[in-house]
């Protein structure tokens, strides 16, 4: 055992490791505020908000779905040159086939005649809706492919130059979103998902860019590894993508059930913003699965992670409690997000119905990563699962009998969803949590 693994964790150092995950993840959770903000300065801002946070942005999400895990899939399997080719073809194919079945639902009758009848959103945002998916098309493969390099980046120690990718993802949007502002006379879904599209395309091609040295010099020596075939590979990326694709049909379940309760034109506009401050709020938390998966391992990380994951827990959930149950959410709402008075009343109104979100994200993150570090990940998509499970239950029973908005009723099931995913994991990992400390004083 390596002096490191001898050496107790302490605060500092999973702080040091969390931290720069952390922002990065703070970055890309503010994007989806950033939008909406923007969106809600334009012309239309109610048809066009629904418009995004319908339709476009949780369609676009479940398309990706299959090819989130390509960083975790290129971290662990881009170990040579003749590896790193195999699957850098496989990610080429993945993300042009997403690519293509996302055209194919903006730009044929498949959006009137299947994408529209399940979703059931407003008239005023259907429109608005096919011409923001139409524009977000490239985003998939653009999705699949910074995300593969990304992966050989951290796999050969790079991990800094994927933050500086993001940073340049969230100049670029931000740089879009200003001048659509400006502008004045182009649509707000249009300047949404052309800012979303472009910025993620310039993360990809600012990765592709920074791992060239990895490809030209370690990649290049790495010692031929076991020959990376076809069936081993998708051995390991089916299970894998199987998560994410589950997570995500949530996003598109929410829509399809806020469009079917009270007022679906109002809390769909609204939810954007709601989920935008939500996530940001959560997204730190996030950031934390991946040290504990690195840092599990070590001597006394039990009681350590334990404690730094209580402290986050409690930062988070009261960060978003003070902005939730204070004036400050009608300044984040009016001034921030930029919201017409009635939306504001829906969203100051359902933000603290996801007050233990945050805080379930980091106990999510915790147990996950107590399981993946010990190799017994079949507990993760079991907890997904039934998060979809209960969480689609808490959406029919809305729809059908509950008389509360859509957006409180959306954050309801998702955050009982949420705890019961957190129990499953919990229950899973609970055998495991000994094992480092036990094993390291061995």
């Amino acid at each position: 055992m390596d002096s490191a693994g001898r050496t107790p964790l302490t605060n500092r150092q999973i702080f040091s490791a969390w931290w720069p995950l952390a922002a990065s993840w703070l970055l890309m959770g503010a994007e989806m505020s950033l939008v909406s903000a923007a969106v809600a300065r334009m012309a239309d801002a109610k048809h066009h908000l629904a418009a995004f946070g319908g339709i476009v942005f949780p369609i676009s999400l479940l398309i990706e779905a299959p090819i989130i895990m390509m960083l975790a899939a290129s971290t662990a399997l881009s170990t040579d040159r003749e590896s790193f080719r195999r699957l850098k073809r496989f990610t080429t194919f993945s993300g042009v086939a997403l690519s293509v079945l996302h055209a194919l639902v903006a730009f044929t009758p498949l959006y009137d005649v299947l994408l529209i009848p399940l979703i059931n959103p407003p008239v005023e945002a259907i429109e608005p809706g096919r011409l923001g998916l139409m524009l977000m098309t490239p985003w998939s493969w653009a999705i699949a492919d910074r995300r593969f390099h990304q992966g050989l980046l951290i796999r050969f120690g790079k991990s800094k130059a994927v933050g500086m990718g993001t940073m340049v993802r969230v100049i670029v949007t931000c740089s879009l979103l200003l001048v659509g502002i400006a502008h004045g006379g182009i649509p707000g879904i249009a300047v949404a998902a052309g800012a979303l599209s472009v910025g993620v395309t310039a993360e990809m091609i600012s990765a592709r860019f920074l791992s060239r040295v990895v490809i030209r010099g370690p990649l290049a020596a790495a010692a031929l590894a076991a020959p990376l075939t076809l069936s081993r590979l998708l051995h390991f990326y089916i299970p894998l993508a199987l998560t994410p694709l589950l997570n995500l049909l949530v996003q598109p379940l929410g829509s399809a059930s806020i469009s079917r309760m009270a007022f679906p034109l109002e809390n769909l506009a609204a939810w954007p913003p709601v989920i935008g401050l939500v996530f940001m709020s959560r997204s730190m938390g996030i950031a934390f699965n991946e040290v504990v998966v690195s840092l599990s391992g070590r001597l006394g990380a039990q009681r350590a992670l334990g404690r730094f994951a209580f402290w986050l827990a409690l930062g988070l959930s009261s960060f978003l409690a003070l902005i939730s149950l204070t004036p400050l959410s009608s300044v984040w709402f009016e001034r921030v997000s930029g919201l017409a008075p009635d939306l504001v009343e829906i969203a100051r109104l359902a933000v603290p119905l996801g007050i233990l979100l945050p805080a379930a994200t980091v106990y999510q993150s915790l147990h996950t990563g107590y399981l993946v570090n010990a190799h017994k990940t079949r507990a993760v998509p079991e907890s997904v699962a039934l998060f979809l499970l209960v969480t689609a239950t808490g959406l029919f029973l809305s729809v059908r009998f509950g008389e509360l908005p859509g957006v409180q009723a959306t954050l309801i099931s998702v955050t009982v969803g949420t705890v019961v995913q957190n129990l499953w994991l919990w229950r899973s990992q609970r055998g495991l949590q000994a094992d480092p400390d036990r094993s390291s004083e061995e």
